[in-house]
């Protein structure tokens, strides 16, 4: 089973057992959405892709994921977070396309597989850029599509006749890997800087209940 299938799989039994209802409360996602957003990711990329030129699209690993972060744009509170999503989607795009030139050209010569250290590199990039668990998401997996259309591009203006597969050939686990690692970054450096400031927190309210003594009684 590919790794972005079983990355699915275990994120749906966290949500199951309630482990991932602090990410979902922020990134506005009930537990019964994200259960139905994982299956039809997860079922999506056994459908055939849909072919429109030399374009073919995955049901799975394109469309839905797409659709998604279209859905948290639209839920996003401030146009501040829409504009910095859209922005590091860009930059992220841009970032990880540099990545790939910098790669051996073979992938027997990478250490992990291309969709796997474009999907890790990306979903770090993406919370940098993100920050929120949201922006984060949306940076991952709107980030390597644009980088993988980028390269489509340029081949297309150099001549080179090739197919633009979204979300299929293991674009998918590229994807998932993004999308997953730029909310955990997200999440685990927020908890992070929750646990560091909370002491600070706690002298500060403590501090103000101890009341001033003006002086003592003559």
């Amino acid at each position: 089973m590919a790794v972005g299938l079983i990355l699915l799989s275990v994120v749906s039994v966290l949500v199951l057992f309630g482990a991932a209802q602090r990410v979902l409360d922020r990134m506005q996602l009930s537990d019964r959405a994200a259960l139905v957003i994982a299956a039809l990711i997860f079922f999506g990329g056994f459908v055939p892709d849909i072919r429109i030129g030399q374009v073919a699209v995955n049901l799975g690993g394109a469309v839905i994921p797409l659709g998604v972060c279209v859905w948290l744009l639209i839920k996003t509170d401030t146009r501040r977070e829409v504009a910095r999503a859209l922005a590091g989607s860009v930059l992220t795009a841009a970032a990880v396309y540099a990545l790939g030139r910098f790669l051996p050209a073979e992938p027997e010569n990478m250490v992990l597989d291309p969709n796997y250290t474009y999907g890790i590199a990306g979903g770090v990039i993406a919370y940098a850029l993100g920050r929120s668990r949201r922006a984060a998401f949306i940076c991952g997996v709107l980030g390597v599509i644009l980088a993988d259309t980028l390269v489509a591009v340029i081949n297309w203006q150099n001549g080179i006749a090739s197919t633009l597969r979204l979300g299929s050939a293991g674009m998918m686990d590229t994807v998932v890997i993004s999308g997953l690692t730029a909310v955990l970054l997200a999440e685990l450096m927020g908890e992070l800087i929750e646990r560091i400031s909370r002491p600070e927190q706690q002298e500060h309210r403590e501090a103000v209940r101890v009341p001033v003594r003006r002086g003592g009684r003559k």
